[in-house]
């Protein structure tokens, strides 16, 4: 018998490339500002983002990791500052014994008077670094490190391999410490503090240490690094046409950067070494031999996702060129900082994915009536083809 698929089991997730687009921009609209107001609402953004779009997945829970990261990430920016930093002028708080340098060193100190200044500044430097991580860790919670390994072409498959593991890498240490955490709990053990952490080092070690004897094993099996034969031919037409073709997209990209460098603004150099790059890139590909299983469509919902980070970065990129005041802040004369409306309206509009983006799967409860769709088991591509 035939059974037809109910609404709620035929939702798919997002493209995770629509998601890691949507994370760099933010990310980079926070690379242009210092002005704290801005920093806490690009944050505030992803965050809401992410627990409107999460799923139940385990690397869903990396954005906590993050946030805690751009805590540690200003403290020591910080604390640097204080011990380490330049002397600016202001209103001193305290005074540390300063130790005296060498004129090679000239920039350089170690103690002497700290302003409120200064540790703010270094604060607001601090918070920027903290908003980039906590962006891309909004990514690492809402795309599947595994669907964006599929996405990739196969000329890039063992760069992205490698790349996939490293993304994978927070999310696998957030749940063997969550499980190791609930394990000593059980046990009566403490979690927390000197004690939980000795104790928890040492088996969540041993457990990434089998997840990568695991993780060899399997790529092994599954024939990941084998070559289909090509022509010497093909190999060096691939090789001159991806070379001439990044010689190319560099030229261009100066000549749209210096105006009158280059003919037509560098365009027609820029274009024609896109395509070789792709020509060379599709022949190099041919070596690997790869199949997708249930391919992740590009559709409406993923351009609205992109178009919603790409409005974010091009209003800061916008308010700055118009000069609109407020997107770096000003510590001389101390003061709070103004939030500037039309960078602030931009960066709103990186809410649009929390009601565009498709909606998680919930499972439903048997006590409702209903019970829980099963889920088919993430495909694994490596080698010659995909193990489901």
């Amino acid at each position: 018998m035939i059974r037809h698929r109910s609404p709620a089991s035929t939702r798919r997730g997002l493209h995770p490339a629509a998601w890691w687009l949507w994370a760099g921009s933010m990310a980079g609209a926070a690379s242009r500002t210092t002005n704290p107001l801005l920093l806490a609402l690009i944050a505030a953004v992803a965050a809401f983002v992410v627990s409107a779009r999460r799923t139940s997945a385990p690397w869903s829970r990396s954005l906590v990791v993050f946030f805690r990261l751009g805590v540690v990430v200003i403290l020591v920016r910080v604390v640097i500052q204080i011990v380490f930093g330049n002397r600016l002028p202001g209103h001193v708080l305290f005074t540390l014994p300063q130790v005296p340098l060498p004129s090679w060193a000239a920039g350089v100190s170690i103690g002497g008077p700290v302003t409120a200044e200064a540790i703010i500044q270094a604060a607001v430097d601090g918070l920027r670094l903290a908003v980039v991580l906590i962006c891309f860790g909004a990514a690492n919670s809402l795309a599947s490190p595994y669907r964006l390994l599929r996405c990739l072409p196969a000329v890039l498959y063992e760069a992205g391999v490698a790349v996939t593991v490293s993304l994978a890498f927070a999310p696998e240490v957030v749940m063997a410490i969550a499980g190791v955490r609930d394990a000593r709990r059980l046990r009566g053990r403490p979690t927390r503090g000197i004690a939980g952490l000795r104790g928890m080092a040492i088996p969540v070690l041993e457990s990434a240490l089998d997840r990568s004897l695991q993780l060899a094993s399997s790529m092994d099996a599954r024939g990941y690094g084998r070559r289909v034969t090509v022509t010497r031919a093909t190999r060096r037409m691939a090789g001159a046409s991806t070379t001439t073709g990044l010689l190319l997209v560099v030229a261009g990209v100066y000549g749209v950067l210096d105006s009158g460098s280059l003919p037509a603004g560098g365009v027609p150099f820029l274009a024609i070494g896109a395509l070789l790059v792709a020509l060379g890139m599709a022949a190099s590909g041919r070596r690997t031999n790869r199949t997708r299983y249930r391919p992740d469509p590009w559709a409406t919902p993923e351009w609205i996702v992109t178009a919603s980070g790409a409005v974010v970065v091009a209003s800061l990129v916008a308010a700055s060129m118009l000069g609109i005041h407020g997107l770096q802040l000003q510590v001389y004369p101390l003061a709070f900082p103004a939030l500037p409306l039309v960078p602030a309206a931009g960066i709103l509009v990186g809410l649009v994915p929390a009601v565009a983006a498709p909606a998680p799967r919930r499972p439903i409860s048997p006590r409702m009536g209903g019970t829980v769709p099963a889920l088919p088991p993430p495909a694994i591509e490596v080698g010659q083809g995909t193990v489901a």
